[in-house]
């Protein structure tokens, strides 16, 4: 999963973004409106979490953008006002979700997680390919019925190739979507990470690489390449 975090107060926005990648959430920080929306335009977010008062265009503009650009990605209103009314006019914005502050981390990491459940409501929760088990909410991998122990930064990378159902994935998608915007283009992570994930994974490798173009989960094991 990978978030925009839309919120003013440099130790606030941080704090959320140092805490969610503990969770293997990949989080990027936009400190106001306008900065916010060129970051929407070039780079794919699943959720926003939206503070309402921050400065430039303002969180309800930008909730309005999100809304009439039909894209589907949540919104996570954050605000200081917690009046009902308050929360009435987020959500008839077109809010997803509303948190008020203070908030403990594990809360908001609980509502991104239901939100993104719920964004792919149309697909299974649990995803099975070529004798994989991936549940996303448990955070539990299986190979053959044998637990498969992981960490973070792996998981992200496994739960993209599996999503894609065989499709070939790019080493550069999977720099955007598990990582954030501050790693490196140049960097050999994506490899490294790969290359860790199949050890984990044992024989026969089910992670093939597509030379020049990237990698995938292939139904035939023992395909895969270094």
């Amino acid at each position: 999963m990978r978030v925009l975090i839309v919120e003013d107060e440099p130790y606030m926005a941080e704090a959320i973004r140092d805490g969610l990648r503990l969770e293997a959430i990949a989080a990027d920080i936009a400190g106001d409106g306008d900065t916010a929306l060129e970051m929407l335009s070039v780079n794919a977010y699943d959720i926003v979490i939206l503070d309402r008062d921050i400065p430039g265009t303002s969180g309800d503009q930008i909730a309005e953008r999100i809304v009439a650009s039909r894209s589907g990605m949540p919104i996570l209103m954050l605000t200081a006002a917690d009046r009902l009314d308050d929360k009435a006019s987020g959500f008839e914005l077109g809010a997803d979700d509303y948190l008020t502050k203070p908030f403990e981390l594990r809360e908001l990491v609980l509502r991104l997680r239901a939100l993104d459940r719920r964004r792919a409501y149309s697909r299974p929760p649990v995803r099975e390919i070529a004798g994989l088990r991936l549940d996303p909410f448990r955070r539990e991998v299986y190979r053959d019925d044998r637990y498969v122990a992981l960490t973070r930064k792996q998981f992200a990378v496994l739960a993209v190739l599996v999503a894609a159902e065989g499709g070939v994935v790019s080493a550069e998608e999977l720099l955007e979507r598990a990582w954030d915007e501050n790693a490196d283009p140049f960097t050999n992570a994506v490899r490294i990470t790969v290359s860790a994930l199949r050890k984990r994974l044992g024989e026969p490798q089910i992670i093939a690489t597509v030379p020049g173009v990237g990698y995938r989960i292939t139904t035939q094991p023992g395909s895969g390449r270094a």
